[in-house]
C-alpha cells in the first residue's frame, strides 16, 4: 500500500487541491479537511526519518493553505490573483471588508508601489543640491554706505557657491554593479564639473574591486583601479592606481592607504603616494562630541611638513552653538532648519530638505559678527515662514488630497453601499409585532373555555431570515423558544406582522407549513401604512 506521503501531486500552489475541497467549500468544510490532513501528516506519527521530513513539509503546506482560505479577505485575493497576490506588501493595513472589485483596485495600487520601490532599490538614486547664499549685506551695513545715497539702498543678496551631485546604481549581476555619478561645483564665479562611471565587483564578504572611468573640465580623462580589503574588523587596506590624461601627457599614479581603528573615536592612517607628487604620510584623527584633534606628518616631493590642529567644540574661544528643528511635512519629505552662532564665523542659517533620496541644502550666511538682531531673525524668520507655508500650502494640499481620496473611496464603494443599504432595508422589512402559540377560543358557543396561549414574538422574530419566515410541516412546539402550553389539545399559531409598512395577520395550524410574507393579499388587514 502506497504511503500518503508519496502523493507528490499535493505539493503544488493550488490550496483547494491541497486540502482536497471544492472552491466553493464552506468554513466548516475547510475546518474538517484541515483537521483530517493534520492528523494524517503530523510528523509525530512517522518514525522513519525520510517520511517524517516529508510529513513535516506537507504539514506546513496544509497549515499555510488553511490560514489563507480561512481568512475571507486573503481567500478573495487568492481566488483572483493566486499566491502572487498574497506576496504583495501592504494587505495588512487594508480594510477587511472589501468587494472583489475593491480588492482588485487595491492590488493594482499596491503592486504599482511595490514596483516603484523595486526600481528605486535597483537604481538607488542619490542626489545633493547645495546653494550657498551670502546675505551679510542685510546686517553688516555701515554708515558710509549711505553718505552719498538719499534714503539708503536695497541690500544685496547673492548666491556665492553651488554644488550639485547625482549618482545612480545599476546592478548587473549579484556581484557586479555599475555606478554613474556626476558633480558640478562653483564658488565666486569659478568652478567645474566631473562625470564618473565605475564598475564594482564584490569579491568576498571582506573586499571589493572597482574600475573607474572619469572626465572633467579641469582635468583630462581618468582611468583608475581601486581595491578595498578588510584585513581584520579594525584594520583595512585600500590600493588605487590610475592614469590621468592631460595636455602635458599621461600621468600615472599609485596610492596605498592602511587604516586602523585605534579606539572608538580615533583612526590612524598610513599613506604612500607615487606619481607627480610622491609622498609618505601618516596621520592620527580623533573626533569626539567635544573636540576634534588631527596630527599629520608628511615626507614627500615637493612638500614635507608636520601639522597638528585641535578644535574644542565648546568654550569661549572658537565657540560654535547650533540649535534647530526638523519636521516631517509629508510621507517622504523632512524639512529642517539650523541656526549656527559662533566665533569667528558669525551667524548662519542652514535650511535642509530631504525628499526621498534627494537632499536640498541652503546655507545662508547672515553676518560675520555676533548680532542679536541676526540671531533673532534667523530664529523667528524660518518659524514664521514655516507656519505660513503650513497654513497656506501644506494643509490645503493635504486637505485636498484627503477629499480626493474620500471621493475615490466613495465612488468605488457606491455600488457596495447601495447593496448593503438594500440588504439592510430588506432585513428589517419583515417585523413580527405579536405572535401567540396555543389554544385559541374563536367559537361563541365555547366562550366559557379559557384560551391557553404563550407569547412567542421574540423566538419567531429570531427565525426570520432575509425578510422571510418559513416553517415546515411539523409541530411548532419543537421550535426554539416554543413549548406546548396545552398538551393533547388542538393548537394554532397566530402572527401579527408588518411587511413594508403594511399590517398583516395570519392564523396557522400547529402542523401546517407557514410562509410569510405571502404574495397574495390574504394576510393584509390594513391597506394604509402605519
Amino acid at each position: 500500500m502506497a504511503s500518503p506521503l508519496d502523493d507528490e501531486e499535493i505539493l503544488n500552489d493550488d490550496y483547494y487541491s491541497l486540502l482536497n475541497v471544492r472552491r466553493e467549500a464552506t468554513q466548516d468544510e475547510l475546518k474538517v479537511a484541515y483537521r483530517r490532513l493534520c492528523m494524517l501528516y503530523h510528523p509525530d506519527k512517522h518514525r522513519d526519518p525520510e517520511l517524517k521530513c516529508q510529513a513535516e513539509q506537507l504539514f506546513n503546506l496544509v497549515h499555510e493553505a488553511y490560514e489563507v482560505l480561512s481568512d475571507p479577505q486573503a481567500r478573495a485575493i487568492y481566488d483572483i490573483y493566486g499566491k502572487r497576490g498574497l506576496d504583495v506588501e501592504g494587505w495588512e493595513v487594508v480594510e477587511r471588508r472589501r468587494t472583489p472589485a475593491e480588492i482588485r483596485e487595491e492590488y493594482e495600487r499596491l503592486q504599482k508601489e511595490r514596483e516603484e520601490r523595486r526600481l528605486q532599490q535597483r537604481t538607488n538614486p542619490k542626489g545633493t543640491i547645495s546653494v550657498g547664499i551670502d546675505a551679510t549685506d542685510l546686517f553688516d551695513r555701515y554708515e558710509e554706505d549711505y553718505e552719498d545715497m538719499v534714503g539708503g539702498r536695497v541690500p544685496h543678496v547673492e548666491i556665492n557657491k553651488m554644488h550639485i551631485s547625482q549618482s545612480i546604481e545599476a546592478p548587473l549581476t549579484t556581484k557586479d554593479t555599475a555606478v554613474l555619478s556626476g558633480s558640478l561645483s562653483t564658488h565666486n564665479g569659478n568652478g567645474g564639473g566631473t562625470i564618473n562611471l565605475a564598475l564594482r565587483r564584490v569579491t568576498s564578504a571582506k573586499g571589493w574591486g572597482e574600475l573607474e572611468l572619469g572626465a572633467g573640465d579641469t582635468h583630462g580623462p581618468l582611468f583608475g583601479l581601486k581595491i578595498f580589503r578588510n584585513v581584520t574588523p579594525r584594520f583595512f587596506v585600500t590600493a588605487q592606481c590610475g592614469l590621468q590624461f592631460s595636455s602635458r601627457g599621461m600621468r600615472p599614479g599609485i596610492t596605498t592607504v592602511l587604516a586602523r581603528h585605534l579606539d572608538k573615536n580615533t583612526m590612524g592612517y598610513l599613506q604612500w603616494r607615487w606619481g607627480i607628487q610622491s609622498s609618505m604620510n601618516t596621520s592620527i584623527v580623533r573626533d569626539t562630541k567635544s573636540s576634534h584633534f588631527t596630527f599629520a606628518m608628511q615626507l614627500g616631493i615637493p612638500h614635507t611638513f608636520v601639522m597638528m590642529s585641535y578644535q574644542y567644540k565648546s568654550g569661549f574661544f572658537g565657540t560654535v552653538v547650533e540649535y534647530g528643528a526638523e519636521r516631517k511635512i509629508s510621507r517622504h519629505s523632512v524639512l529642517g532648519a539650523t541656526v549656527s552662532v559662533g566665533v569667528p564665523q558669525g551667524v548662519s542659517l542652514k535650511i535642509k530638505l530631504n525628499r526621498a533620496s534627494q537632499t536640498y541644502f541652503f546655507p545662508i550666511h547672515l553676518t560675520d559678527q555676533l548680532l542679536p538682531s541676526a540671531v533673532f531673525y534667523a530664529t523667528v524668520g524660518p518659524l514664521v515662514f514655516y507656519l505660513a507655508i503650513q497654513q497656506l500650502i501644506i494643509r490645503p494640499y493635504v486637505r485636498a488630497q484627503k477629499e480626493q481620496d474620500l471621493e475615490k473611496q466613495q465612488e468605488s464603494s457606491a455600488s457596495n453601499v447601495a447593496k448593503k443599504k438594500q440588504e439592510a432595508e430588506s432585513a428589517v422589512s419583515l417585523i413580527i409585532l405579536n405572535a401567540w402559540y396555543g389554544k385559541f377560543v374563536t367559537d361563541n358557543s365555547r366562550k366559557h373555555e379559557r384560551a391557553k396561549v404563550i407569547d412567542v414574538t421574540v423566538p419567531l422574530q429570531c427565525l426570520v431570515k432575509d425578510s422571510k419566515l418559513i416553517l415546515t410541516e411539523a409541530t411548532k412546539s419543537g421550535l426554539p423558544g416554543f413549548y406546548d402550553p396545552c398538551v393533547g389539545e388542538e393548537k394554532s399559531l397566530k402572527v401579527l406582522y408588518q411587511f413594508h409598512g403594511v399590517m398583516h395577520q395570519v392564523l396557522s395550524g400547529d402542523a401546517e407549513p407557514l410562509r410569510i410574507p405571502k404574495q397574495c393579499k390574504s394576510h393584509v388587514i390594513a391597506a394604509q401604512p402605519l
